[in-house]
């Protein structure tokens, strides 16, 4: 199966971004209460530490006089390297501000802290991993429960020069221990052959560095294959490995893995391999954001849609400069936009798979503003998106919007009721023409849906375009006004659908006066003192005196039920 059906399978949308964990703590190690400490004002130690506002009060000469007698305690009664008890006695602030607070108040400090360390052994392994650039709260997990002595742990010692002999920075070191533990616990040679491993493979030892210190899982196992593969990606498209120490390597950490699976889809999705190396040249966040999981996220976003690899590999060589992560959201602030706004489902995935670009591009206004703003109805701003689909650059966050004219609204208005009205069977510049442009107060987009209500309800469409022809004035009337008249018609009265195309004026008249004038005629029917079935132009055009003096007063108990019905359907106030 494909990486493109694979993707097609499964939701990558649900997709987040993983990392390797790396932290396996031996059964001699013990997590342990970490010591507390104020957080003030930090200042940097020689290894990119910080230091707390407190030890930045104590004077250059008392800390260097403080550091040369850790020092030499550490190399000469302790009998460590020289150079591992420098670093660990310069890089160690926290540590040294603890010993200086118990010798505060003698004179020769020097002197003091040799005295003190005389007959207070230290647990060295806290010096140690500061040293490295690890926190106190950091390293308390890793300290050993039975040791307290550096040179009992031998393959500690021994792991840490290798990696310090490669050119591995110390504060490096720290974070390597801290993500890859286990690289400590390596027989003498391990560790060596594994960086020999990777120079087999052709690279430098400046780019195995960085890539160590980038993601130090790299050392557990055998050589990483998604990592190989990855670079064997890159060069075979002509990325050298000057531009992954440039770029990837500059990263605090990498999934490999995850750029691999970006990488591979990539060069599925590209039609040649110049053009899969021209966008990971061109656009490099494509592979470093999330070690390429947000270009897999856009690449599902897009598949959602129906996009084709030749869409999807064309958006990508017109990648805008900017962040992934934002693209995404821009895509799908404007999604939620053209859905909001309610258009078509599938003029909506047309237009993403048309724009992918303009929408990734775009941080749009909120719906409900932009509608205030412009100052237009839903239906006619989705028209004029499709046929304007720039326009929407100018709707973007911190922009000023301009309203729709509206004389050109009007202009547009007018051409589609002139439309409609010749559609129904108007002769164009006839005098019922101009009679019926100004009795239609509708929009011009209004109108074949109030059409399309009377042919849904069972009226045959010739015969609806009668009734507008003879009654014009009924395309005035909502869609909710004329279905809810014809519900009262046919479903309360029993009237047939069909009696609308005598009547069409039924629709102009209020539901109170329909209600009323219906109700009492169907009660005198009820009473069998009128005919059935009358004409609905009969019962509800005729003034009300007419009305009365003709069905009212048909029967003596007439007037009061009309007087009743005028109360129960009275408006309420």
């Amino acid at each position: 199966m494909t990486h493109l059906q694979k993707l097609r399978k499964i939701s990558i949308l649900k997709w987040g971004s993983s990392s390797f964990v790396g932290n396996p703590i031996g059964s001699f190690y013990f997590p342990q209460k970490p010591r507390l400490y104020r957080t003030k004002k930090s200042v940097k130690t020689e290894n990119g530490g910080s230091v707390n506002e407190d030890i930045k009060k104590v004077s250059v000469s008392t800390r260097r006089q403080a550091q040369a007698a850790l020092s030499e305690y550490l190399h000469s009664t302790r009998n460590l390297q020289f150079i591992d008890a420098d670093s660990m006695s310069k890089n160690s602030p926290f540590f040294l501000q603890n010993i200086l607070k118990r010798v505060e108040n003698e004179g020769d400090i020097g002197s003091s802290i040799t005295r003190f360390l005389r007959y207070h052994p230290i647990n060295e392994f806290e010096l140690f991993f500061e040293s490295l650039g690890l926190t106190p709260s950091e390293y308390s997990p890793f300290l050993p429960r039975d040791l307290m002595f550096l040179s009992d742990d031998e393959l500690l010692l021994e792991n840490h020069h290798v990696l310090f002999n490669y050119g591995i920075e110390r504060n490096n070191i720290g974070k390597i221990y801290k993500e890859a533990t286990e690289v400590f616990r390596y027989n003498v040679g391990v560790l060596p052959s594994k960086l020999q491993a990777y120079e087999k493979l052709g690279l430098s030892q400046s780019v195995i560095r960085k890539s160590i210190v980038c993601t130090p899982y790299l050392l557990i196992g055998n050589v990483n294959e998604e990592f190989v593969k990855v670079l064997e990606m890159l060069k075979s498209v002509g990325i050298e490995f000057f531009w992954i120490e440039e770029h990837l390597l500059k990263k605090n950490s990498c999934n490999w893995r995850t750029m691999l699976s970006f990488l591979s889809l990539l060069s599925e999705i590209c039609c040649s391999e110049e053009q899969f190396g021209r966008i990971i040249r061109e656009h490099p966040e494509l592979l470093l954001e999330g070690s390429g999981d947000r270009a897999l996220t856009l690449i599902g976003f897009l598949l959602k849609f129906g996009s084709t690899k030749n869409e999807i590999c064309s958006m990508f060589q017109q990648f805008p400069q900017i962040q992934v992560e934002k693209f995404i959201l821009n895509s799908r602030q404007c999604f939620m936009f053209l859905n909001e706004i309610e258009m078509e489902a599938k003029e909506i995935t047309n237009f993403v798979r048309a724009h992918p670009v303009l929408l990734g591009s775009c941080s749009l206004k909120k719906t409900n503003s932009l509608l205030n703003a412009l100052n237009v109805g839903k239906k006619r701003l989705c028209e004029y998106i499709l046929e304007n689909p720039q326009e929407m650059k100018k709707w973007v966050m911190g922009s000023r919007v301009e309203p729709f004219s509206n004389s050109a609204e009007k202009e547009r208005s007018q051409k589609l009721k002139t439309k409609f009205l010749i559609g129904v069977g108007f002769v164009k510049n006839s005098k019922e023409m101009e009679k019926a442009q100004k009795l239609v107060r509708a929009k011009g987009c209004e109108l074949q849906e109030r059409f399309d209500i009377l042919a849904k309800a069972g009226i045959d469409r010739k015969d609806v375009c009668e009734m507008v022809r003879a009654c014009p004035l009924i395309l005035n009337q909502s869609k909710d006004v004329i279905k809810t008249k014809i519900d009262f018609l046919v479903n309360d009265l029993d009237y047939p659908i069909s009696s609308l195309i005598s009547s069409p004026s039924y629709l102009l008249y209020t539901m109170q006066r329909v209600k009323v004038r219906l109700l009492l005629y169907n009660w005198l029917k009820d009473q069998g003192v009128v005919e059935p079935m009358l004409s609905l132009s009969t019962l509800i055009t005729c003034m009300d005196n007419i009305f009365e003096a003709r069905y009212v007063n048909l029967h003596p108990g007439g007037p009061q039920v009309w007087q009743d019905l005028k109360k129960q359907n009275c408006p309420k106030k």
